[in-house]
């Protein structure tokens, strides 16, 4: 499994969340405690928001620890809003392609779980991408398929219930010709202005998910940074969080009323 983290907020250097907490996103690409792999050096990625609409992406398959660039680039670049990500394969190569954060115009996704038995069901899942969408598939994971299965439910329009129906629908597509756990989903994704989080699974053991509310903004994370006592809040299973201007609202992930309207564009 993956980890990753993501601040909405007044501009901050991408080194105060990769590099310096205790347990910083560096650190948890060595050494995580909330999932079975302790080691995420399957290569990295951050993507950032700044002047212009669509995010800067930087990202590689050296283990986020080890490359020297992105520790250069984390110590002088500052933004209000940026997602980060280290990456451990669940059985995909370990591509520049396949390392998350995967963006599309203005839209920023990134994963952590899996789609159960994807070497299985991945054809079905990439017949659910439009041609229009699918020339943008540039790597192979289930997690780049579920984002541009959003893309195409109209994540846009619906950026909660464009996701919600995509996981329903790949979860489907597992339960008929996959392997269990045929879901495992935290996610992040965001248009730059409002960030968008997500916790569910086909069992009971849905990948974990938190956030933090700061003076300066929001911090939403696969696992805590530190260990300051009661300021981690931890977001149920099945439930989602979105954050706008300082403010967290968690929901269901999605209500049926929601799909019903996505299902129609």
């Amino acid at each position: 499994m993956c980890r990753w983290a993501a601040w909405s907020g007044a501009p901050k250097y991408l080194e105060e969340v990769i590099c310096d907490p205790q347990h910083s996103l560096i650190d948890q690409s060595r050494n995580a405690l909330s999932c079975k792999t302790a080691v995420n050096a399957d290569g990295f990625g951050v993507a950032w928001y700044g002047d212009r609409e669509t995010p800067c992406l930087y990202k590689d398959v050296r283990p986020a620890w080890s490359d020297p660039n992105l520790l250069q680039i984390a110590r002088h670049v500052r933004s209000g809003h940026f997602l980060a990500h280290v990456r451990a394969s669940t059985g995909t190569a370990t591509t520049r392609d396949n390392c998350h954060p995967y963006t599309f115009e203005h839209w920023t996704f990134m994963h952590n779980g899996q789609v159960g038995g994807y070497d299985t069901v991945r054809r079905r899942l990439d017949n659910m991408i439009p041609d229009d969408l699918y020339r943008h598939r540039a790597g192979g994971t289930d997690s780049e398929s579920l984002f541009l299965i959003a893309l195409a439910y109209g994540l846009k329009l619906h950026p909660r219930a464009a996701m919600a129906r995509t996981v329903s629908e790949a979860e489907a597509v597992s339960k008929y010709a996959g392997t269990a756990p045929h879901m495992r989903f935290a996610s992040a994704w965001s248009n730059g202005e409002t960030l968008y989080a997500a916790r569910y699974a086909s069992d009971r053991f849905a990948p974990t998910l938190y956030y933090r509310k700061f003076s300066d903004g929001v911090m939403v994370v696969s696992e805590p940074l530190d260990e300051a006592p009661n300021c981690w809040v931890e977001v149920q299973q099945g439930h989602m969080i979105e954050v706008k201007n300082g403010t967290v609202t968690e929901m269901a992930f999605v209500s049926d009323e929601e799909l019903a309207e996505v299902a129609a564009v």
